[in-house]
């Protein structure tokens, strides 16, 4: 099957990607890779062509991660790292929106710390204003409070803006029993509860991110992004990754079966 040209239209007609920081590097180094930012680029562009509206929330791991800086140290407070890695994912936003736009992909960066300069400010209407007019709306800066990571502020944004499904990108094809790239014994699930994952602690997400998605009933579909075309299959409702809800994965049938207008 050809990547650009997945079968069948799309499942989804408003979803949240979750792109960590790592997302934007070769694995193992740090910093901006071109390649890697236009691979992004390139998939959401062609998601957003389908008439999908897509949000995407980015991580700033490959630059800084506050979490670590001040390990073993207290010349930086825990709280101002947490705010160095959150003006670290506004970069990556800075490089994807343009990257986006160079493939003629309308692209809106918005961030929840003041930036007026390079970013508009996180204001709900005007994000859901932005996809409504087909734009990508790519959110930075997490949350704009210390101490919650970006994970979080994806769960929270995915229900605030009304996403059908929070798409979360990994290195891997879904979540395992254990680390697929150090145990070959690793297996993979199709379908796990918010329960299954809080209870083995699965490391796919953190734990309040996890919660929120149970607490809102917002699916999660753990799936590896690195394979070109992934995004748009798992947006037209392949059987790929790892899907994690209360509820069967969605099909096609279902979905056209509760849009469809009932008659009086």
């Amino acid at each position: 099957m050809d990547a650009a040209s997945p079968a069948g239209p799309p499942l989804f007609r408003r979803v949240l990607l979750k792109l960590s920081g790592e997302s934007f590097c070769r694995p193992g180094e740090g910093g901006i890779t071109i390649d890697e930012v236009s691979r992004i680029a390139r998939q959401a562009s062609r998601v957003a062509a389908r008439g999908v509206q897509l949000a995407i929330v980015v991580g700033g791991g490959n630059i800084l991660r506050g979490a670590t800086l001040t390990r073993g140290s207290d010349v930086i407070k825990e709280a101002t790292a947490h705010y160095m890695g959150m003006t670290a994912t506004v970069i990556n936003g800075l490089a994807l929106q343009d990257a986006l736009e160079g493939l003629g992909c309308e692209t809106r960066l918005l961030s929840t710390i003041r930036m007026d300069e390079v970013a508009e400010p996180f204001i709900r209407r005007r994000a859901l204003s932005h996809l409504a007019r087909g734009r990508v709306v790519v959110l930075a800066t997490g949350t704009g409070s210390p101490f919650v990571t970006t994970d979080t502020a994806a769960a929270l944004r995915g229900k605030e803006l009304g996403a059908e499904v929070l798409l979360k990108a990994t290195r891997v094809d879904g979540i395992y029993s254990a680390d697929p790239e150090k145990d070959p014994h690793a297996v993979r699930y199709v379908h796990l509860t918010y329960e299954q994952v809080l209870r083995d602690d699965l490391k796919v997400m953190d734990m309040t991110a996890i919660g929120m998605c149970l607490d809102n009933d917002l699916p999660i579909l753990v799936f590896n992004f690195k394979k070109d075309g992934n995004i748009e299959r798992a947006i037209a409702g392949e059987a790929i990754g790892t899907w994690v809800s209360n509820r069967p994965r969605p099909t096609r049938e279902g979905i056209e079966d509760r849009r469809r207008p009932t008659s009086d």
